[in-house]
């Protein structure tokens, strides 16, 4: 019986109760027991009562009794509950019964497996002692085989080992043929096994660190010969290339480029190069200017495509022009078809350069802290643009050169000199300020300054005998006006050029002025010289005008023009003073004028020697009044007539009444004095003789008042 049956039979005991129905024992007119047995039947319900009322109905296996008669469907009825003891004994009997019945099942089959397990322990006895005789008959035959696998996996390690290291450091046959043949062609397959051997050359120094150096050294060796013989392929692969090369063609191969990548690790053949480079395109470009000058070859081969310079030019300037444009053009194109080469694979080219420097002896033997200089593609470019020109420089130089010293004009030399220089400065930020081409162009336009001073100097020199004496009209002599519209034509050619836009366009173009400009000047103020006043500084200023409307609209030449007319104000004073002097001579009073300067009217001390003087007896300034009266009416058209020759008509107004404006003021002084003296001479008087009038006033004697002398002189 399971023990969920069993538990469950202790509450279905409990359960158990008298036949008598439970209603009849509580109710209390149920019939009484005798009274023998009162206490014990009252002492036994008691205890019936009180384990019933104390049983947990909430306890589990109290729940579960419940539910099993609840299955068995039992009633409560006196009957049932006599059987069910039995019942659940007997369940309990039968439950048993199965069990020992299972339980000698188990020990039959563990009878049987105890004898399976002790037949396999026969047979496992049996064969560990066969397996233990094999393994003593093939122990040795064993550990040789093994050895041998051994083996066999260590010569399998070393030939993949082997194998390996010749791939990675042997060439093969076909490799060395491909490198060193120069039946071979230089394609694809050249470059790999070449970086492949540069490679073996670098992993060597590895090998080199061990203690056995014998097979690094070996290779290395074997590797630096193939490597020789392939750059030296290479190096006459790229020689016949430049000479077949067309650099007009765009679309310049990329072979070339790389085998001059790889060749720049080779620096001196990579050098050897660049120079059979040069001096092939040096005479390709020389061929090619003489053809655009003459239209025929060196060899008398004519090209009727071009048009020659030296036919298409009419004048000197034009001729040196197109020859300029032409090499500059042909500086251009070689540039532009060189960057192709160069500069689209400099930083290679100079990483290579870079690394062949470190390698070569000489580079291994230099002094310590000695730099080597660093490849910049750049500079190399216009290094070989500019040998590439050298040959067609020549023919330049000497044409230009020609044209420069046949030249007999001044204003074409210095245009010429203008437009080398423009040139120049175009060259220099072509291909540097060290070339050939910009050292060429500033030797030509020193020559052709050189010649512009001489043609100057020589023009100035022709003019000395009309530095003698100033035109008789006091205009500016013909040679000045002739040198002004000269220097006129120089000024507008300059500031047209780049030269005008340096930082100093003053200093750079002083030296022209002075031979250009300077020479005729100072002929001018030596002309001036022997000229008496008012004239020579007439005609100055009239030298000095036309100077200053010529120079005044360039402003590279302002201190020029702030000199002249600096120079002008000088003259002008001067023509001041000229007038000034003209109206005190003219009128009469000058020696009144003098003689009254230094007296002063406030000083009464002063006053009083007015009358002692010579100047103001009465006679003396009857004449000067009467003389006075004569020159007034026609005293500012004798003095404008004196200055009609002064080109600047303002100027001469200016000049005029700036003068009678001083001799007004003059004037005034004068007739302050002389009424002072009167007012002092009366008072004396007045104090002596009682207030008798004696004799006439100065002012009588000179009755001229300072209004009446501006307004004639205005």
């Amino acid at each position: 019986m399971s023990s969920a049956s069993t538990s469950a039979v202790a509450p279905v005991r409990s359960l158990v109760l008298p036949s008598r129905d439970s209603s009849e024992l509580l109710s209390p007119t149920g019939p009484l027991t005798p009274t023998s047995t009162k206490g014990a039947g009252t002492s036994a319900l008691s205890s019936k009562i009180s384990s019933v009322l104390s049983t947990s109905y909430s306890d589990t296996e109290f729940r579960e009794a419940l539910s099993l008669l609840d299955e068995r469907g039992l009633q409560n009825v006196a009957e049932n509950r006599r059987k069910l003891r039995l019942d659940l004994q007997k369940e309990v009997i039968d439950s048993n019964g199965e069990i020992i019945h299972e339980f000698g099942k188990v020990a039959e089959q563990l009878k049987r497996i105890g004898y399976t397990i002790s037949k396999l322990n026969e047979s496992y006895s049996d064969m560990k002692t066969q397996i233990d005789a094999a393994h003593a008959s093939t122990a040795s035959a064993l550990g040789e085989a093994s050895q041998l696998m051994t083996q066999k996996r260590q010569v399998e390690s070393k030939q993949e080992l082997l194998s390996t290291f010749k791939s990675h450091f042997i060439l093969t046959q076909d490799e060395v043929d491909t490198l060193t043949l120069t039946s071979e062609p230089v394609d694809d397959l050249f470059f790999s096994v070449l970086a492949k051997a540069e490679k073996i050359s670098r992993d060597c120094e590895v090998l080199l660190g061990f203690e056995d150096q014998t097979l690094g050294l070996g290779i290395m060796e074997q590797v630096t010969r193939n490597l020789n013989h392939g750059f030296q392929k290479l190096y006459r692969w790229v020689q016949r290339e430049f000479k077949s090369l067309n650099l007009e063609n765009p679309q310049i191969g990329s072979a070339i480029r790389r085998a001059l990548r790889v060749l720049a690790e080779r620096p001196t053949l990579f050098q050897n190069c660049l120079d059979f480079f040069a001096e092939a395109r040096e005479n390709v470009l020389s061929e090619a200017f003489y053809t655009a000058l003459t239209g025929s070859s060196a060899a008398g081969l004519g090209d009727l495509t071009v048009k020659p310079i030296e036919l298409a030019a009419h004048d000197p300037l034009r001729y040196v022009g197109d020859m300029l444009a032409w090499s500059h053009s042909a500086a251009v194109g070689e540039r532009e078809a060189l960057e192709v080469l160069f500069i689209s694979e400099g930083d290679e080219i100079a990483k290579g350069i870079q690394v062949g420097r470190e390698t070569e002896v000489w580079r291994l033997v230099a002094e310590d802290g000695e730099q080597m200089n660093v490849f910049d593609p750049v500079t190399a470019l216009n290094q070989l643009v500019d040998r590439d020109m050298s040959g067609a420089v020549r023919i330049l130089r000497q044409r230009v050169e020609q044209v420069i010293q046949t030249n007999e004009e001044t204003i074409l030399a210095f245009r010429l000199a203008n437009l080398i220089n423009f040139y120049k400065s175009t060259f220099s930020r072509l291909v540097g300020s060290t070339s050939v081409l910009v050292e060429a162009m500033g030797t030509l336009e020193t020559e052709a300054l050189r010649q512009f001073r001489s043609l100057a100097r020589d023009h100035v020199a022709t003019l000395q005998t009309e530095f003698q004496h100033t035109p008789p009209d006091l205009r500016p002599p013909e040679f000045l006006t002739d040198a002004l519209e000269q220097l006129s034509a120089i000024m507008k050619t300059y500031e047209t050029s780049l030269s005008s836009s340096g930082d100093d366009p003053e200093g750079e173009f002083e030296p022209i002025m002075a031979e250009a400009f300077d020479p005729f000047m100072t002929g001018c103020i030596n002309m001036a010289s022997n000229a008496s006043s008012p004239c020579k500084s007439i005609f100055l200023i009239n030298c000095f005008l036309v100077a200053r409307t010529t120079l005044s609209g360039f402003i590279f030449v302002r201190k020029y023009v702030t000199d002249i007319q600096n120079k002008i104000e000088e003259e002008r004073a001067r023509l001041v003073v000229a007038q000034y002097e003209l109206f005190r001579a003219e009128s009469g009073l000058d020696s009144l004028i003098k003689a009254l300067a230094g007296l002063d009217v406030q000083k009464k001390e002063d006053v009083g020697k007015v009358a002692t003087l010579e100047e103001v007896e009465p006679k003396a300034l009857r004449v000067s009044s009467q003389k006075l009266d004569d020159f007034l009416p026609s005293a500012l058209i004798d003095a404008t007539e004196k200055l009609k020759n002064l080109q600047d008509s303002k100027l001469a107004s200016d000049v005029t009444e700036e003068a009678a404006e001083r001799f007004c003021v003059d004037f005034e002084h004068v007739e302050e004095m002389l009424l002072s003296a009167d007012e002092l001479a009366e008072q004396k008087r007045a104090e002596e003789d009682g207030g008798e009038e004696h004799g006439q006033s100065l002012r009588a004697l000179f009755p001229r008042t300072s209004g009446e002398i501006r307004v004639l002189l205005s």
